[in-house]
């Protein structure tokens, strides 16, 4: 007999725990929503495993990834945030409550937060496991760059990423050998990345090559590549390897209910709102530019001020706005705009005329979620309900009209 599930209810759920997720929970326990983090891995992400961490503002002394993360989740426990380290096995997002259930528990949430991020996708190679992230195996020249000053680093790939970061990598490590599968010239950069790379006097290139195995004693200090065309192998002494042929999105939970993108990312608009209303997705996971704690911390604030919105609006929106025991009358207007603002008197006159009217004045300025549950896209705009529904909606301004329409209710 199957074991019944625990049932909790939350205002909002953040599924994953890198900077991102941790972010986001610090703005919604700060704005006093009940909120739990679930992460089925180590709070932090892929961010405890760098081991200086040299950009991230407010940090001179280049601490280990972990440290910061490890700040984020204390401050997060210190506005509320509950944290459940176990996988999510399932998820639906498409009704007005969320429900996500892990093995023992089921959330339901009136919000959702997607911080799953990625994972970069790496060779398959002999012994790979052995040197990932702090042992040798790098996937950030950004992050890890200055750590490899006067050095010997190998770069795998020859896209636009790894050309780029090799050449960035340059700037630092006293040389970049690159392994490209393809004949000598071919890469599969763009040409203007490629010229530059092939004129930069300390990129080397290995041609019709990939990786055979990794070897060292507790560090990686040898990359062995094997000829594809002859299988000759070619052991490559070096102090550290950068693996650039991809990176994978976590969001094989949401598929078939998020929209994603061709290469499985989540777009998301300037709210970090998925196409499911209610449901937000933040830092690597999403189709962005950057991916770095700093825009993962961006992409939190952003989405927990959200989530915290979009509930008040709900709340508005179901308690308020839609009250089914008098007509009521909608009028959503934009505070900088001096029409809308002018015709306010006229609202409170039609509000003072109709002694069971109830008047909600909606300013869509800061946000137009309100607007957009009712369907209006013009400001300003009246919209007249009748037993708890939408029964006209005016866009030309005229009291005349507006009155005449109550008054036939």
């Amino acid at each position: 007999m199957a074991r019944e599930k625990k049932v909790e209810h939350y205002d909002v759920v953040v599924i994953g725990g890198g900077p991102g997720g941790l972010s986001a929970a610090i703005y919604a326990g700060r704005a006093r929503l009940k909120t739990i983090l679930i992460e089925k891995g180590l709070v932090g992400g892929l961010a405890t495993y760098t081991n200086e961490i040299a950009n991230y503002p407010g940090f001179p002394d280049e601490p280990k990834g972990e440290t910061i993360t490890n700040l984020m989740k204390k401050q997060a426990e210190n506005m509320g945030v509950k944290f459940k380290l176990t996988a999510v096995k399932s998820v639906d997002l498409m009704g007005e409550e969320k429900v996500i259930e892990t093995f023992r528990n089921k959330y339901i949430a009136k919000t959702v937060i997607i911080a799953t991020g990625g994972r970069p996708r790496i060779t398959g190679a002999l012994n790979e496991d052995k040197y990932l992230f702090d042992k040798g195996i790098s996937f950030c020249a950004t992050c890890d760059a200055a750590a490899n000053t006067d050095k010997h680093v190998v770069v795998i790939g020859s896209g636009d990423a790894a050309i780029e970061e090799g050449m960035f990598l340059t700037k630092f490590a006293s040389k970049v050998t690159v392994s490209v599968m393809h004949d000598e010239g071919i890469m599969d950069c763009n040409e203007i990345a490629k010229a530059a790379a092939l004129a930069n006097p300390k990129m080397e290139f290995v041609w019709n090559t990939v990786v055979h195995s990794f070897e060292g004693e507790n560090h990686l200090d040898t990359v062995v590549l094997k000829n594809v065309k002859t299988d000759e192998l070619i052991p490559i002494s070096c102090d550290n390897c950068f693996e650039f042929i991809g990176y994978l999105p976590n969001t094989e939970l949401f598929e078939g209910q998020v929209e994603l993108t061709n290469r499985k990312y989540v777009p998301v608009d300037e709210k970090k709102e998925t196409n499911i209303p209610g449901v937000f997705a933040v830092g690597d996971v999403t189709d962005k530019w950057l991916r770095q704690i700093a825009t993962a911390v961006g992409d939190g604030a952003i989405a927990g001020t959200a989530a915290e919105k979009y509930i008040a609006e709900e709340e508005i929106f179901n308690d308020k706005i839609m009250q089914k025991e008098h007509p009521g009358l909608i009028y959503l207007y934009n505070a900088v705009d001096n029409d809308s603002r002018e015709f306010l008197a006229s609202i409170e006159n039609i509000e003072n005329q109709f002694e069971n009217l109830v008047v909600n004045r909606v300013d869509v300025y800061k946000s137009t979620g309100i607007a957009e549950k009712l369907n209006v896209e013009t400001f300003p705009s009246v919209v007249i309900t009748k037993d708890g529904d939408v029964f006209k909606t005016i866009t030309e301004m005229c009291a005349d009209t507006i009155s005449d329409t109550i008054s036939n209710l």
